[in-house]
């Protein structure tokens, strides 16, 4: 397995995604979590619980709602439908990894969130993946940034289960912890709710070399 991540690493594109293709159902099964160490494209893999259901593309919804004029509930196939946007941008762990020259495509969580109408007594937004095991925060000056996407795509392919598919958060300025993978519910509410990492220490603006004690460059 080391070797195969090694040669996605090596060489990228097909050699990664064949890669993937071997590695992720033995991941899946793998009771000591030792497969998360396989460095497929320079990523690490983590989630807060045994297993995440997994959603295919007829499956899979995202609920908005909380303070906006029109709560909604989105398909994929809604949020393929909306304008796009790529970013190519690094992504950066807290743990200190970084994967260089992402390129991510998906909606600007901003677009997502004029279209339902975000209510003035909104001050922040909860996340919330769809298996509700995992939550995150963002206050909404940082969730109506430029650089923040709700991603259906990445490494020029769909999110895989793996990388938190079929939709998963990209914010480009902070941390991993921050971009909350399996997404299922965002709720608009009236103050910042603290998320699972951030109730277990880590700082609630995740600002990538300005936050957690670390001083990584930006991504």
């Amino acid at each position: 397995m080391l070797t195969l991540g090694a040669v996605g690493v090596a060489f990228g594109g097909r050699a990664e995604q064949a890669a993937e293709r071997v590695i992720a159902p033995i991941r899946r099964g793998d009771p000591t979590g030792l497969t998360d160490l396989v460095p497929v494209g320079g990523f690490r893999y983590y989630s807060v619980t045994s297993s995440v259901p997994k959603l295919g593309p007829a499956d899979y919804r995202l609920r908005v709602h909380g303070l906006v004029d029109q709560a909604r509930t989105l398909s994929l196939a809604d949020l393929s439908g909306m304008r796009q946007t790529t970013l190519v941008r690094d992504f950066q762990c807290v743990t200190g990894w970084r994967v260089d020259h992402v390129r991510w495509s998906g909606v600007l969580l901003s677009d997502l969130l004029a279209a339902v109408g975000v209510q003035p007594s909104a001050r922040a937004l909860t996340l919330r993946s769809f298996d509700g095991s995992y939550t995150e925060s963002l206050t909404l000056p940082q969730a109506t940034r430029p650089d923040v996407l709700v991603a259906l795509r990445m490494l020029d392919a769909p999110v895989t289960y793996d990388h938190g598919g079929p939709v998963r958060l990209y914010v480009a300025p902070m941390y991993g912890y921050k971009s909350i993978k399996w997404l299922g519910e965002i709720e608009a509410v009236g103050a910042v709710e603290p998320g699972y990492w951030e109730r277990r220490g880590y700082d609630v603006d995740g600002w990538i070399g300005r936050s957690n004690g670390r001083d990584d460059d930006p991504a």
